[in-house]
């Protein structure tokens, strides 16, 4: 299992678009991506789920990445937050 956290930079926070681009980007791999916010914990391969924690600038996510490919996912999916949001 690996663990990533990352603030919210973007100022308009997670909105459509690039939960859209996080979403098709984390179906790629074939290991459980979980987003957690507070107490509220969703499928980061699930667009309704990722839309669902609102998250806004300077709020943390914690992903968490458990399967077979977990390293190469949370590389990927951390160069992606850096790069976009």
């Amino acid at each position: 299992m690996k663990e990533l956290r990352y603030v919210i930079t973007d100022e308009v926070g997670l909105h459509a678009r690039p939960a859209g681009l996080l979403v098709s980007t984390a179906s790629k791999f074939d290991c459980r991506i979980k987003i957690k916010s507070g107490t509220k914990e969703v499928d980061g391969k699930s667009i309704l789920g990722v839309m669902s924690l609102a998250l806004k600038k300077g709020d943390e996510m914690h992903l968490i990445f458990d399967g077979i490919d977990e390293d190469v996912a949370c590389e990927e999916i951390q160069t992606f937050l850096r790069e976009n949001i």
